[in-house]
């Protein structure tokens, strides 16, 4: 097997330089809570693959109904041939998302696909063309979703120009906002749009419930419930990007389910299936079907190994009860987290998340100014003692940790000590 190094020197020569890698060695193999790379060197993982190892990697029945699918067959293209695994992946978002009206959901490949349909959706359904997003966003990286993303670097710098008709209001962001409550950070919100776009004009208001590469921040209570209200009375289409905060993730299976917000339309992918690529678009049955026949759609939406997966791991997220797993992952974690944050000298301004989505954000010593030159050494120092962990925010300086929810108590702890003497 070729060292980390060989790897290295051929990735350099073949993969373009455009694509970054938190580490520099080389994965061999992964199961729960570690990942392994091909020295034998053994990471806590704190980072999931960005939220997708929910259910942990190479889970045993995602790797069964892989198995058995392939063997069945690998693809027909749902809109050529159909098949029953994308109904019934389908059914199962019906039901576990927000809402108890009826809906309907359609498949696709990544995130930014869902974000991208669920624009096309609520444009279609309202014959309106705007689309309003919040400051810290992230949404993806095709040239619409660029277009949604708050941040330049890296993921829109020199990409431009990028799509149109979409606006950007404030966020409720309790740290930098001066403690604003949900409901002031709200009607700041509100009135933007109906000042600067016009409620008439608005297809679509698209939020992340607790936003991912944005810093993990968690709006103030009774934020998104206000904006429901008012896109509801404003005929404007709610999307909840639960991209990152889904399935379980939480604490509860949806991010939306803790304050009861009965999103219009919700985006899904990253948790969904075990690590193979899915993404779905879930929601009301009149938008989801005002689109005319051929208008959703993809060679490789649904494709039946990832619809295999996906039912795969819903199961297991049943079977395991993972949204408690992710509620007990926060209670072992944040009060490790505080305590690291105490002893900081006011380097860590707070300690914020929910379930198994947390984070540290990093300032100066004593002061709200972003370090993200601290929280990149501290992100490293992980890596070389055997933890990885990811960094976020606007700013660079929010330190994310996503672990698998079937990480053990010992690995959370060992992960937890890690994470510490980084610190120290």
């Amino acid at each position: 097997m070729a060292s980390s190094e060989e790897l290295h020197k051929r990735r350099q020569a073949a993969v373009a330089r455009g694509v970054g890698s938190v580490v520099d060695s080389y994965v061999d193999h992964a199961s729960g809570g570690t990942v392994t790379d091909v020295e034998g060197r053994e990471w806590i993982d704190f980072a999931a693959g960005i939220a997708v190892t929910n259910v942990g990697n190479s889970a045993p029945r995602v790797v069964e109904a892989v198995r058995a699918q392939v063997e069945r067959f690998t693809h027909t293209c749902f809109m050529v041939a159909p098949y029953e695994s994308y109904v019934a992946v389908c059914e199962q978002l019906n039901t576990l998302t927000p809402g108890s009206f009826e809906k309907r959901s359609a498949l696709f490949n990544s995130g930014a696909e869902a974000v991208e349909n669920a624009v096309k959706i609520a444009r279609h359904a309202t014959g309106r063309p705007a689309v309003v997003v919040f400051d810290h966003a992230y949404h993806g990286r095709t040239n619409l979703t660029m277009a949604l993303t708050a941040k330049n670097m890296p993921y829109k710098h020199r990409f431009g120009p990028f799509a149109g008709e979409v606006y950007r209001v404030p966020m409720s962001y309790p740290l930098r906002d001066g403690g604003l409550s949900g409901a002031k950070a709200a009607a700041r919100a509100i009135e933007t749009v109906e000042k600067q776009v016009g409620a008439e004009n608005v297809a679509a208001l698209l939020i992340e419930p607790i936003q991912g590469e944005g810093g993990f921040v968690v709006p103030a209570p009774g934020f998104l419930p206000a904006l429901r209200e008012w896109a509801t009375a404003a005929g404007v289409v709610f999307v909840a990007d639960e991209i990152q905060t889904g399935f379980c993730r939480t604490g509860d299976w949806f991010a939306c389910d803790h304050e009861g917000v009965e999103p219009d339309l919700v985006t899904l992918a990253k948790g969904i299936a075990g690590g193979l690529p899915l993404a779905a678009v879930t929601g009301r049955a009149e938008l989801m079907d005002a689109v005319h026949v051929g208008g959703l759609g993809g060679t490789y939406g649904g494709s039946p190994i990832a619809c295999a997966a996906a039912l795969a791991s819903i199961e297991t997220m049943h079977e395991l009860d993972l949204a408690a797993a992710a509620r007990r992952i926060e209670s072992v974690l944040v009060p490790r987290l505080r305590a690291i944050a105490e002893r900081s000298g006011g380097r860590v301004a707070e300690v914020r998340g929910r379930g198994a989505m947390l984070a540290m954000e990093l300032v100066q010593p004593g002061t709200s100014t972003p370090d993200p030159v601290g929280t990149a050494a501290v992100s490293a120092a992980c890596h070389r003692a055997g933890l990885l962990t990811l960094t976020c925010g606007t700013y660079g300086n929010v330190l994310r940790l996503l672990p698998p929810l079937v990480i053990s108590d010992d690995e959370l702890a060992r992960g937890a000590d890690i994470l510490a003497a980084a610190f120290d």
